[in-house]
């Protein structure tokens, strides 16, 4: 071998081979998946909301970030009020990581029993045209068991997901919602995955609230403009597929259950690309808004949704 294809060969091996923290991290995780799975279900979501908490009280991880975007979106808002929804919203996280945990190993009938969709014949009707179905989601209230109540529904769903960091966690997430009926489609693929998968008449998912850096269009959310995706609204432009928004919040009790509302996206076409793709985010984002309003405390705040900047505030 000669030394080119043997430095080749040890960086692929450098990138597969997992590093301390990252063995470290998964075996943490498999405990904590191991024993939220096996204590009963009201206990585990205790634990785990008790878990959380601690995450964003006592170590307080990324909770500089989450009052900042509290403070953006809720301005009128007192202090104390953005306190007490930042300190729920670590404790939700936790809640849904048992969830999931204890998901994988539920059959679509146990996932069907803890979701009522609502609106969905919307979807199906669309469906019929045979052009595929676009549903943006965002990370508001639990969005795995999202496309799993959609899977269970027997509704073909594919979702795009995101590589990680810990390549374990991708491994071990993904086979997850395969076991669950979604089929994935990872986010390297997702300019022809997405297309094949809309042209097969099945339903495409996506999370349209990540900051996409500068590849994104720039939307306003809550009144400051953050950095979109363009792919969603662009794969329903391209094939001309009906768009949907959905989320699905959990309801009050420690027994999980869910409300999936879908709502149809309509907006005016012009045939101009970028124009459309701009609509079509903003009504997205509007939606997205004022169910955040209703269920606050169920929203991802430790993202950095605002991070990127437009150029124009850097005085490029």
């Amino acid at each position: 071998m000669s030394g080119i294809a043997r430095a080749a060969s040890d960086q692929v091996a450098a990138e597969v081979r997992p590093s301390f923290r990252h063995r470290v991290e998964y075996l943490a995780y498999r405990v904590t998946r191991t024993v939220l799975g096996a204590l009963p279900e009201g206990i585990a979501v205790r634990l785990a909301g008790g878990l959380g908490w601690i995450a964003g009280v006592v170590l307080r991880i990324r909770r500089q970030d989450v009052d900042a975007h509290l403070a953006i979106a809720f301005p009128d808002r007192d202090s104390a009020w953005r306190r007490s929804i930042a300190r729920r919203s670590y404790a939700h996280l936790g809640r849904e990581a048992a969830l999931l945990f204890r998901m994988r190993r539920w059959s679509a009938d146990k996932i069907a029993s803890r979701v009522e969709l609502k609106d969905f014949e919307a979807i199906l009707e669309a469906a019929e045209a045979d052009r595929g179905v676009v549903l943006l989601t965002a990370h508001l209230g639990n969005w795995e068991i999202a496309g799993a109540s959609i899977a269970a529904s027997g509704f073909p769903i594919d979702v795009v997901g995101k590589g990680m960091a810990n390549r374990r966690f991708e491994t071990d997430l993904f086979a997850t919602r395969e076991r669950l009926g979604m089929r994935v489609i990872d986010m390297g693929d997702a300019p022809k995955g997405v297309l094949r998968s809309l042209r097969k008449g099945r339903l495409a998912a996506l999370l349209g609230d990540q900051n996409a850096r500068h590849n994104g269009v720039f939307i306003p959310f809550f009144g400051r403009d953050a950095a979109t995706p363009r792919g969603p609204a662009v794969f329903a432009l391209r094939c001309d597929a009906p768009v949907f928004v959905g989320f699905a919040i959990r309801q009050p009790g420690w027994c999980q259950h869910y409300t999936v509302e879908v709502h149809r996206l309509d907006f005016e076409r012009t045939g101009d690309l970028e124009a459309d793709t701009k609509t079509m985010l903003t009504s997205y984002h509007t939606i997205l808004e004022e169910a955040i309003v209703t269920a606050p405390d169920q929203y991802f705040w430790q993202h950095k949704r605002w991070k990127t900047r437009p150029a124009r505030e850097s005085g490029a």
